[in-house]
């Protein structure tokens, strides 16, 4: 079928459902009431048929009252069969002309999509099929609209992502997602929470987008003259609440920025920041392998997990690899003696690895660590100790200060997290951020997003005294990618970014 067909079939169906509910207005019948009390969810009923069925003596309280959508409808004559289905899932419902008198000619009005309110006895059919027969029945919501490719669910992806409404409706696996992903992020409050963290909320528009090496999204504030950004991190503001006595601090949020999209990555997407007073990356890294086995344990009811075939158990420590091991092994590069953007380059060619988006020595090895060591991350690990040109936010290594104690969470080639112990010499990190700007200076317009900014009052604050402290960033959509085995980012955001219709 075209798609001129398919929109002439749409507008049919749209006039036929029309008349009916100008029918429905004649009979008297609202079809858009302001509420409707039910006693039961689906799941709740067949669980109340369950229990009579258990009991010696059945009783007669097997009345209840459901609402739902109509998601398949069986006419027999008399008796009319329709699946019903709600948030908790679905159950059959029988119409029977004898017990619902006049009632049972809505059934002409009523179509597939329809939301109707059911009040009947929760029965087993002569086929074992849970079910509520109806003595009532109320329509609550008429559709006009029909259902994707026959009610089946929607089978083109990218349509499904434009139209999520239609793929919930659908597609079981769409929403129990929708419903899980919650329930990780509060899995993750909990879990912190009960480890004394408070959580905070930070600014969303900010004077400066600091705290990371990304593109930000710009925006203009009229009443104060002023060009904002939206943030690309919350990392500086944390700090200053540590700086301010506030020992343990957390924000989940949504961070933007104005990057590529592609199985791992959306321009907008949540992520919990935290910080610890008196904590290095050591602490951190025990913390994340605890925090995801409880989330996991809490979650999934268990610690193992399957993501793209491979068995991985998140409740085992996670091991902890040095990066420049790492790389000398899958690379045969040695950052240490590539000290330079030419030599580091010319390696990466000998690789035939694509260097050409990347005009720094820091995006160059980001880019050769992604294209070569995180492949072989299947199992939950730590990547561990990163050249200080990397992260000028982080501590230099108590034992080399060429490198800074930084480490990163890895499952199944894909970074879920990043944390370091922080640099909380005021001395040092202005030093840092001076030279950040100055090599951003220098790049060019099209390459300066590879260094992170200068933001002076984050300075000042660092000034007045921050304590030793560790800081995490955790990615929610990779992990709940990586908690419910999904490959693509736009599997787990309700509405991801999409390129225009063509």
């Amino acid at each position: 079928m075209s798609i001129k067909d398919e929109n002439t079939s749409t507008n049919s169906i749209f006039d036929i459902r029309k008349q009916k509910l100008d029918r429905l207005h004649k009979k008297g019948i609202n079809p858009y009431p302001h509420n409707y009390k039910r006693t039961h969810n689906n799941s709740e009923a067949v669980a109340l048929l369950d229990s009579l069925e258990s009991q010696k003596t059945p009783s007669d309280s097997g009345e209840v009252t459901i609402a739902g959508r109509l998601m398949n409808i069986r006419n027999m004559g008399k008796v009319t069969f329709v699946d019903l289905q709600d948030l908790s899932g679905r159950i059959q419902v029988l119409l029977r002309k004898n017990l619902l008198s006049e009632q049972y000619d809505l059934i002409d009005d009523i179509d597939i999509g329809d939301w109707i309110g059911v009040t009947g006895d929760v029965i087993r059919t002569r086929r074992g099929e849970p079910s509520v027969e109806a003595n009532n029945i109320v329509i609550l919501c008429k559709s006009l609209r029909p259902l994707p490719e026959k009610w089946h669910g929607l089978t083109d992806t990218e349509l499904r992502f434009r139209h999520r409404h239609l793929d919930l409706i659908s597609n079981d696996s769409a929403r129990q997602i929708a419903i899980t992903r919650p329930r990780i992020i509060s899995s993750m409050r909990r879990f912190l929470d009960g480890n004394g963290f408070i959580e905070v909320e930070t600014p969303v528009l900010v004077p400066i987008a600091a705290g990371a090496m990304a593109k930000p999204f710009v925006t203009h504030h009229n009443q104060l003259h002023r060009d904002l950004y939206m943030r690309i991190a919350t990392e500086l503001y944390l700090k200053r609440l540590i700086v301010g006595g506030l020992e343990k601090v957390y924000e989940i949020g949504r961070v933007f920025r104005n990057e590529g999209v592609d199985l791992n990555h959306n321009p907008e997407f949540t992520m919990l920041e935290c910080y610890e007073a008196l904590s290095d990356y050591n602490d951190m890294m025990k913390m994340v392998e605890n925090m995801m086995a409880h989330i996991a344990k809490e979650v999934l009811n268990t610690t193992e997990i399957q993501i793209n075939g491979s068995d991985i158990d998140l409740n085992e420590p996670w091991p902890r690899l040095n990066l420049r091991e790492q790389l000398i092994e899958h690379a045969n590069v040695d950052f240490i003696e590539c000290t330079d953007l030419k030599s580091l380059k010319a390696r990466m060619d000998e690789l035939k690895l694509d260097s050409s988006q990347q005009t720094g020595w820091s995006g160059l090895l980001d880019k050769l660590i992604s294209d070569t060591v995180e492949p072989n991350l299947i199992r939950p690990s730590f990547l561990v100790d990163y050249p200080i040109e990397m992260s000028p936010l982080a501590k230099k290594c108590r034992s080399d200060e060429r490198m800074v104690e930084r480490f990163e969470g890895f499952i199944s080639g894909m970074e879920i997290c990043n944390s370091f112990t922080e640099l909380n010499d005021p001395v040092d990190q202005r030093s840092r951020f001076e030279n950040q700007e100055a090599m951003r200076a220098s790049s060019g317009e099209n390459n300066e997003n590879e260094f992170d900014r200068l933001d002076e009052d984050f300075l000042i604050a660092i000034e007045q005294g921050m304590p030793p402290t560790a800081g995490l960033g955790m990615g929610i959509d990779r992990l709940t990618m990586i908690l419910l085995n999904e490959t693509s980012i736009r599997e787990v955001i309700l509405f991801p970014q999409l390129r225009p219709n063509q």
